[in-house]
């Protein structure tokens, strides 16, 4: 029969010179290298595309009627920097509030209006009142000056607003400065105006005609405070984050001392708990049993809204009972059953705090990462935002009286008054609308950005693929230091970058191309998703279920590979499908080991997060609620520096925290691929790890790894044979870590 453990490969061969990470190796995936740095070069080259067609301002910029940037430099419009609608009333529908543009003449003006006045009122009093005339002048169109003009020629040709009225200004464009007083919608403490024909309206028309911009408006206040808070309390929040930066650390060097009382403790409180319940239900059941009247049962009870009336049977507390009993029991035998390796990640989470001792300007790796990460999120939302604005100008027709079967539709200004438009429809004007016409680029602009959010998916990955290398290659080198900390190289980090980086690119680049190749797929699902939101056909929209339930699990599975894929690839310089073949073989033979790693890792490191950013957050909100004998600044919201040092203390604790689980899998990983290279003899000690790969002391009797579980005695060599250091001074014996978690494969 084939022995179990070989069912996934035959292990490595024995080989007493290995030392660690090779240091000569060669390049890998050299095509994938390549296809890398053509595909960046062809993402810069979309970028200067997306930079010579497309057009940041308009973004930054409002547009007016003539397609001319308001406060754009050296143009008339330079110290016009706000846009003003001329009748805000006709913004009342969908289009306003998704490219905020309303369909009626926009103008540039420096500055919005701040006070009642209507045309109809400038032709009766601007003999007397000049000043009021000049005031409204500026928001006409510039070289109007025709007071005696017919109001409703006025009104149709749009060359000067029916009325003004304060406002207010909204990402540089002009609305109602609109207010709630008791609960009732007030313009400047009015209910009511004339819109300029001598129509008194309701200021809830106004309402309508900015509606979905109304509730942004009186956030812009709540925004100016958060800012102003901000700037009270910058230096308290780096502060807070500067206790977190500390928290993590104290927290991963007491894992040496305390991460095996933790895990128990709470494994055996889990027993407790669940014991402590069925003993609960048993009084219970009991109570209810000495009850001889009561005698109903979950059948003649049938369904009952009410829940608390099945806490009066008796059957209700003999299933919670039968339920916890069997929760118990599990509970039980897993410990029993894992208990070894739940030794076993207790022992490399200790270890893995005394390597982050030796390497602790590891810590801060992740700020790298942060850092290219934030460098590709920018370049991705620059061309994005580049490749949006590529569009050309789109100009409709607007002015039109109710008859004109023109209206709204688009038009060319330069032609406009050759056309037959003007003249079936008299006072009709061609004005812009908003970007988004055709163009050479605008045309597929749906592939280039597909090409950009997958570039982007890409380099992300590459980005972290990169950092998980690095750490790993670093880890490894203490791994397997003979002589503590003298043997660890001088600079483990910066030298597992170099290597990363120099020979390993094409490598990282081909993991990083599969993974992003499945994201791009997620969001292509997602966007499907919510196109099909609304549909009826109940088939599709369960197909697509599946297949975004298949892909999320396939990305999950792609990333768990990868990460061990490229500590491999650290360790032994593979080509990235071989390391990745090797990884899965390994964890194959080790499934159980490591889900039993991965989950006490995960939720001890999650218990720490949770203690770090509940502790840092507590203190914050006594500091900030001047309950600590401390000077604390005046604030409108003290959430808003508490809300960033909680969020920040998460960001950092998750950074600290990655480094470490990165630093547990790569020394689980090297222990796994350690016990073939050297066969040593087993020593009943008590502690693991002393001084190096072959001074590994075994607590659990086992055999080398892969090796099955047959003759294991027969296979075991004594310390004196190849592979092993010589005895140190104090005459012990070296040892490799063969044995001292048991067998290395499930």
């Amino acid at each position: 029969m084939k022995d179990p453990g070989l069912i996934f490969g035959e292990p490595r061969t024995y080989d007493p010179n290995f030392r660690g990470p090779i240091y000569k190796r060669s390049c890998t995936d050299v095509v994938c290298c390549l296809i890398f740095i053509m595909a960046i070069f062809i993402y810069a080259m979309l970028g200067l595309l997306a930079l010579a067609h497309g057009d940041a301002k308009k973004v930054a910029y409002p547009t007016d009627s003539n397609g001319e940037f308001c406060g754009q430099k050296n143009t008339h419009n330079e110290e016009k920097n706000f846009l003003f609608y001329f009748n805000t009333l006709q913004c009342a529908n969908s289009v306003m509030l998704t490219r905020l543009w309303c369909p009626t003449r926009q103008l540039c003006v420096s500055k919005c209006p701040d006070r009642f006045l209507t045309f109809v009122d400038m032709q009766k009093n601007h003999e007397v009142d000049r000043s009021s005339w000049e005031y409204y002048r500026q928001y006409c169109k510039p070289g109007f000056t025709d007071l005696l003009t017919p109001t409703p020629e006025v009104f149709q040709k749009e060359v000067c607003p029916l009325m003004i009225f304060p406002s207010k200004s909204f990402l540089k464009r002009c609305f109602p400065d609109l207010a709630a007083i008791s609960g009732i919608l007030t313009l400047k403490n009015k209910t009511t105006f004339f819109d300029g024909i001598g129509t008194l309206r309701n200021i809830t028309d106004l309402q309508k005609g900015v509606k979905g911009i109304n509730m942004v408006l009186n956030q812009r206040t709540i925004g100016l405070k958060v800012f102003e808070d901000f700037v009270s309390s910058w230096h308290w929040i780096l502060t807070g984050l500067s206790l977190a930066m500390i928290s993590s650390f104290l927290f991963l060097w007491f894992l040496k001392y305390t991460a095996g009382v933790i895990l128990w403790i709470i494994l055996f409180g889990i027993v407790i708990i669940v014991s402590y319940g069925i003993w609960i239900c048993y009084r219970e059941y009991d109570r209810l049993q000495s009850k001889r009247e009561v005698q109903v049962t979950l059948y003649d009870l049938g369904f009952q809204y009410d829940l608390r009336v099945y806490l009066q049977l008796q059957q209700t507390w003999l299933a919670f009972m039968i339920l916890l009993s069997i929760l118990d029991v599990f509970v039980l035998l897993a410990i029993l059953y894992l208990r070894k390796r739940i030794q076993i990640a207790v022992t490399l989470l200790k270890e893995g705090s005394r390597a982050i001792g030796f390497i602790p300007h590891s810590l801060f790796y992740p700020i790298l990462t942060f850092f290219l990460i934030s460098i590709c999120i920018s370049y991705w939302i620059m061309i994005a935002v580049l490749l949006a604005t590529s569009g050309k100008a789109v100009y409709k027709v607007l002015n039109v009286g109710a008859n004109c079967r023109y209206a709204n539709e688009t038009c060319d200004p330069t032609t406009f008054h050759s056309t037959n438009i003007s003249k079936e429809c008299p006072g009709a004007d061609c004005s812009f609308a908003f970007y988004g016409g055709q163009s050479i680029v605008y045309d597929f602009v749906l592939i280039f950005q597909l090409f950009n959010a997958f570039v982007f998916f890409w380099l992300v990955n590459f980005s972290i693929a990169l950092g998980q290398c690095t750490l790993a290659g670093a880890f490894a080198s203490y791994y397997w230091a003979f002589q503590k900390p003298q043997d660890i190289p001088s600079h483990p980090l910066c030298a597992s970058f170099g290597r990363a980086l120099r020979y390993h690119t094409g490598s990282l680049a081909f993991g990083s191309l599969i993974l992003s190749v499945v994201q791009t797929l997620r969001v292509l699902l997602e966007y499907l998703n919510y196109r099909l939101k609304g549909s009826e056909n109940a088939c599709s929209r369960f197909l697509l279920c599946c297949f975004r339930c298949c892909f999320w699990c396939l990305e999950k599975v792609l990333k768990f590979l990868n990460r061990n894929a490229y500590i491999m690839i650290a360790i032994y310089g593979q080509n990235f499908c071989s390391a990745a073949r090797e990884a899965f073989k390994l964890v194959m033979r080790n499934v159980v080991r490591i889900a039993v790693l991965d989950k006490v890792t995960e939720f001890l490191l999650w218990m720490g997060k949770l203690l770090i950013c509940t502790g840092i957050g507590i203190l914050g909100y006594m500091f900030f609620t001047k309950k600590l004998p401390f000077t604390a600044p005046t604030l409108n919201y003290y959430w808003v520096p508490l809300t960033m040092i909680v969020f920040g203390s998460y960001l950092i604790a998750h950074g600290f925290f990655s480094v470490f689980a990165m630093c547990v899998d790569t020394l689980f990983l090297c222990f796994c691929t350690g016990l073939i290279r050297g066969k040593c003899k087993e020593k009943q000690q008590h502690s693991i790890f002393p001084r190096g790969p072959c001074t590994m002391m075994s607590k659990v009797p086992g055999q080398i790894c892969g090796q099955g579980r047959k003759n294991h005695g027969d296979q075991r060599k004594d310390a004196s044979k190849p592979g092993c250091p010589p005895k140190s001074e104090s005459g012990r014996e070296g040892k490799m870590p063969s044995d001292a978690f048991g067998s290395c494969h499930a």
